[in-house]
């Protein structure tokens, strides 16, 4: 935490946090008036000009200006024409994030879908995973990877110099997959003199997890390296009843390496070589609990979840390779980057077949196997001013390899015995790219103008399978296809400095996910399984604002998305196709503000409005409803201490809204009312040693995460319940 002092201003009309707790209560979804809060956007800076600054306590501590890359140049994070989240290490570690899944929270209008256990599903702004392509609306990157798939959405956090979460469609400067956002990890540069931290936490439920990270020079102002590591493990909450299992169902582990060597001959020249290795084992996913095909909502409860029976142990491993080549080169006004990655996934799993204990299904199981090698190249030019004009350009290319199978499931066919659906697929994609990106100065304002113009193509081939357990056979159907996809992806900004710390800004860009396959398929032909690419088409207007003891970001947008894809069932065979038209509307706010010496305060909030606008699903019509996966709401709001003498302690409360999840056993949604939880963290930081305790779900607040059903199964996931933990970290 930030040792901060009292506020610099007032900000009139926005509500106190204690406040926003009587308006957003955790079982209902209120509605915001966008205008409400736009009036309120538009209030903030006149209130807040530097004049009001004249009567602040002269001990307060000054917030320091903030440097962002995730533009692909440097810039002050208050002139990005965009709405933009920066959390740096320090806060980090306060805070006790160590992995992605724990850094959503902290972004409004996030929200991850655990439903059916298989990789981490995000919904941003209405926009939702895409399960045949894998990719994630959000895409992480991290010394040049991206990872944009929901299996192995976690790289390591250990070496974080600070995260720069780009909110909006990031398609001109990062191209596909980055349709709602881009999380830029950035991390730490060595110094000369060798440092670290070293940390263990243990938890209940049998939970470790250990961490350290070093950097120094091996040959001082020349060559660096750094490692740093990560590993974790927990039994898990569920415990599996079934005669002669292992208790343990949910138990899983993790273990995360990486490394770098950093060149610096000179001041025009450094090349970066970064290595990771990230593994991890589940034996099933926590909080997960099947029923039967149609089951409702309410069926489901948490205290049952914890209790499992599977004849058959659930296992599923994923191992990710990664390195990655960053070299620059300084020509005076002009810089060369050069970045080229290289990345292996690969998944291996097998589970209970029914999730249950239907004598029919003893014995059978569900399985998936996939492994993807990519390769991208990226070279730019880019201007090296700081200010004035500046501008980036450059081209891209990225092949990728993605083989799935087996992939299926055994199932009773009585009386003829049991049978065997397994699907074999290869898709090659090939994505070739120019972009670029001008900033144009004038008086007070800049305009940004970019663009990105892609071809991406996918050669697919699948052979599916339906055969007695254990025969071999023929394909029951086999299908190949050819598809390229031509896309241009502009971006329009203009931003207006208000004074030195007040700056509002308009903003367009479109956002792209490109298209695909489905890996199984109801038949062999190409319009049963080739999907459309998901465009939208987003509006952002916003202000941010900065005083010696507070900052202010907020924002209304407006996003018309095309050829949504959407994930349903055909029988008891999951597919995704397109929706023609949605759309969403709302609202964010951050602020982050030090009152009075050694305290901090802050919140994030973000309302929406999404709802399909056309999409017809043959037997139903579900024009105007909600779209799944998209809380009403998300809140954030904490409150850190933080002792001269070097005790500190903070709470986190998060509350979301209404959400609604697709039942297509009913062809309905079925509606979840929404959740509070808090978290709560104590600490005492001598010399260089940092002991703390912290507690996850104090008040055990019970909440749906997710929710998938079909007329053959039902499937619900809960968040965790409350768990108590201690740890310790030392520097060096």
């Amino acid at each position: 935490m930030r040792r901060g002092v009292p506020a610099f201003c007032e900000i009139p009309d926005f509500p106190h946090p204690q406040s926003l707790r009587n308006i957003m209560p955790a079982t209902r979804s209120p509605r915001f008036p966008l205008n409400a809060i736009a009036a309120a956007i538009l209030a903030m800076a006149p209130a807040c000009s530097p004049a009001a600054d004249a009567g602040g306590q002269a001990d307060a501590a000054t917030l320091s200006p903030v440097t962002v890359t995730a533009n692909k140049i440097e810039q002050d994070v208050q002139s990005v024409p965009q709405s933009i989240t920066v959390i740096d290490g320090a806060t980090l570690e306060e805070r006790g994030i160590n992995k992605v899944a724990d850094l959503l929270g902290e972004i409004p209008n996030m929200y991850s879908n655990a439903a059916g256990g298989h990789g981490m599903g995000i919904s941003f702004r209405g926009l939702n995973a895409s399960m045949f392509t894998n990719n994630n609306p959000i895409v992480v990157y991290i010394d040049g990877v991206a990872y944009s798939s929901r299996y192995g959405f976690d790289p390591s956090l250990a070496n974080v110099e600070r995260i720069e979460v780009l909110r909006g469609p990031q398609g001109s400067l990062y191209g596909k997959d980055a349709i709602g956002a881009v999380i830029n990890i950035v991390t730490k540069k060595p110094e000369n003199d060798w440092h670290g931290t070293a940390g263990v936490e243990i938890a209940e439920d049998d939970g470790r997890l250990g961490t350290f990270n070093a950097s120094g020079a091996l040959v001082k102002d020349a060559l660096y390296a750094g490692i740093n590591g990560q590993y974790g493990s927990s039994d898990g909450w569920i415990e599996n009843t079934w005669p002669g299992m292992k208790k343990d169902a949910s138990a899983h582990d993790n273990d995360k390496l990486s490394a770098y060597l950093l060149w610096t001959p000179n001041t025009a020249l450094s090349a970066k070589l970064a290595l990771s290795q990230e593994r991890y084992t589940a034996r099933w996913y926590e909080g997960t609990q099947a029923g039967p095909g149609g089951s409702p909502l309410g069926f489901f409860k948490r205290d049952a979840a914890e209790k499992a029976s599977y004849d058959v142990a659930p296992k599923e491993k994923g191992d990710t390779d990664a390195q990655s080549l960053l070299l620059t080169y300084r020509m005076g006004a002009v810089t060369l980057d050069s970045v080229t990655t290289h990345k292996t996934f690969t998944l291996d799993g097998i589970y209970d077949a029914d999730f249950g204990v239907n004598p029919l299904y003893a014995g059978l199981t569900q399985f998936n196997h996939s492994e993807t090698e990519t390769w991208s190249q990226e070279i730019r030019l880019s201007s090296s001013a700081t200010t004035g004009l500046r501008w980036v350009a450059g081209v891209y290319f990225e092949k990728e390899s993605h083989d799935q199978g087996p992939y299926g499931m055994q199932m009773p066919v009585p009386p003829l015995g049991n049978f065997e659906m397994n699907a074999d697929s290869t898709t090659d994609t090939q994505t070739h790219a120019l972009f670029g990106q001008i900033i144009y100065p004038f008086g007070k304002a800049e305009l940004t103008l970019g663009g990105r113009y892609q071809s991406i193509e996918k050669e697919f081939q699948v052979d599916t399978y339906y055969l007695p357990v254990g025969m071999a056979g023929p394909a029951m159907y086999g299908m190949e296809d050819t598809k390229r996809w031509n896309q241009f992806l502009p971006r329009a900004a203009l931003s207006y400095a208000i004074d030195p710390r007040w700056t509002a800004y308009v903003s367009y860009s479109k956002g792209y996910m490109p298209g695909g396959y489905n890996y199984f398929s109801s038949s062999g032909a190409v319009a049963d399984n080739r999907f459309k690419p998901q465009i939208s088409d987003n509006y952002e207007i916003g202000i941010r604002g900065r005083g010696e003891h507070l900052t202010v970001a907020a924002n209304l947008f407006h996003m018309d998305i095309e050829d949504v894809h959407i994930y349903k069932a055909v029988g008891a065979l999951y597919t995704t196709s397109n929706a023609r038209k949605a759309h969403s509307t709302g609202a964010e706010v951050e602020l982050t503000w030090h009152p009075v010496r050694n305290w901090e305060l802050g919140g994030a909030l973000g309302v929406i409005d999404a709802k399909y606008k056309s999409y017809d699903a043959g037997t139903h019509d579900f024009d105007g409803k909600k779209i799944e996966n998209t809380p009403s709401h998300t809140l954030r709001l904490s409150a850190a201490w933080l002792s001269p003498g070097g005790a500190y302690a903070r709470v986190d409360v998060r509350n979301v809204g209404r959400v609604m999840f697709y039942d297509d056993a009913v062809k309905g949604f079925a509606r979840e009312d929404g959740y509070t939880t808090v978290d709560l963290k104590a600490g005492y930081r001598f010399a260089d040693w940092d002991l703390y305790a912290y507690v996850h779900n104090a008040t055990d607040e019970e909440y749906t995460s997710g929710f998938m059903s079909n007329y053959a199964i039902t499937m619900a996931s809960f968040g965790a319940p409350r768990k108590i933990g201690v740890g310790a970290r030392y520097s060096f």
